[in-house]
């Protein structure tokens, strides 16, 4: 492995994401918040005109940040590693044809190929992580078909449903407008069939939210309004996005805001050795990031993710595990009482709105 330069280390917000049109439409696993931000600064680490960039490093503090761990271990950093090679992606062939009984090709394959854990010469830890080779022909030699926004705009969006959605519609951003199917749409977003069913709910928590959302923290905005409809009158079935440049954005996040945002990252006494601790003696790492995407999504992407890290404690302690172990009933759960703090706040002013929300649900027993 050739030898890293020391600016290979360096991240910043002022990085550029070079992403291609192809890999930008691929159908992805449902990958968490954690794992599309890490995905998004690999993106932002490499150079696009270089394949021998494709093997990206980090600081072992950065990449534990990034992927929000409460305590560093090596049974987390296994586990999140095994999550990360598990990602697949999924894209059309070239030629994107039906054949005659209606089968279309396509690819589908890993993300990456292989993480490491290391120890440099100067005695400082180190993640490696190094993309598949069947998706090199999509990151890198980009001549056209692509786009590129600066990292800052995808850090402090909260959920994936606003990763995404920023990223679909800022492909098109010179465009001005993007027409899509509501099936293919929800594809795009990794949503799974059992989120959001109901149109109002889908309206609400994914396109209300990301509205707002890329208004306030993104160099673009957008509005939307049906295209096509299921029979006079029937179900929806195609939207239309208009999109414009967005000015009015709130500062921009800095690369040590957005990690000390993450919280500190706690080390064993020995790192060195990075001891591992009994099982079942923390969350798993999927899980625990599954339930603090629905408790985001279900707040319209409000809260912070130390605020959502209480939140999912309050959560724990009071609800019955029937509730809380369900997804679908979960977010239902949470929809309703962030539905109360809207109503209670449009009666009268609330000074601190999560105070308010964390009683709303501390007060619950069931």
């Amino acid at each position: 492995m050739a030898l890293k330069r020391k600016q290979d280390f360096v991240l910043s917000t002022d990085n550029w994401v070079n992403k291609s049109n192809a890999l930008n439409e691929v159908r992805n696993n449902r990958m968490t918040i954690s794992q599309i931000r890490f995905f998004t600064i690999y993106l932002s680490k490499i150079n696009p005109k270089k394949i021998e960039s494709r093997e990206v490093i980090f600081k072992l503090e950065e990449y534990t940040k990034i992927m929000q761990f409460k305590q560093t271990n090596t049974t987390r950093l296994i586990k999140t590693a095994e999550e990360l090679l598990g990602l697949t992606v999924k894209y059309w062939d070239k030629t994107g044809q039906y054949g005659g009984d209606g089968r279309v090709g396509f690819v589908m394959c890993q993300l990456f190929k292989r993480f490491k854990l290391y120890k440099s010469d100067e005695g400082e830890w180190l993640v490696s992580i190094d993309c598949h080779d069947d998706v090199v022909n999509l990151m890198f030699d980009l001549q056209k078909y692509y786009f590129k926004y600066e990292l800052w705009n995808a850090l402090q969006l909260t959920s994936p449903n606003q990763q995404r959605m920023y990223e679909i519609l800022k492909q098109y951003e010179y465009v001005g407008e993007r027409v899509e199917n509501v099936t293919d749409l929800r594809e795009l977003l990794g949503l799974k069939p059992e989120e959001y069913p109901r149109w109002n709910n889908f309206k609400v928590r994914v396109l209300d939210a990301s509205q707002e959302a890329l208004a306030r923290y993104t160099d673009i905005r957008f509005t939307w309004e049906i295209a096509g409809r299921k029979g006079k009158g029937g179900k929806i079935n195609a939207l239309k996005f208009n999109i414009e440049k967005n000015s009015d954005y709130m500062r921009q996040f800095t690369l040590d805001d957005y990690l000390i945002e993450q919280g500190k990252t706690s080390f064993e006494e020995v790192p060195e050795e990075f001891e591992r601790p009994e099982d079942g003696t923390e969350e798993t790492g999927s899980l625990y990031n599954d339930m603090i995407k629905i408790i985001s999504d279900a707040c319209l992407g409000e809260f912070s993710n130390a605020e959502l890290d209480l939140l999912f404690s309050i959560l724990k302690e009071n609800l019955p595990l029937d509730v809380f172990s369900n997804d679908i009933k979960l977010l239902d759960y949470v929809c309703k009482k962030h539905n109360e703090l809207q109503v209670y706040s449009e009666k009268g002013k609330i000074h601190n709105r999560f105070n308010y929300f964390k009683a709303l649900l501390a007060r619950d027993t069931h």
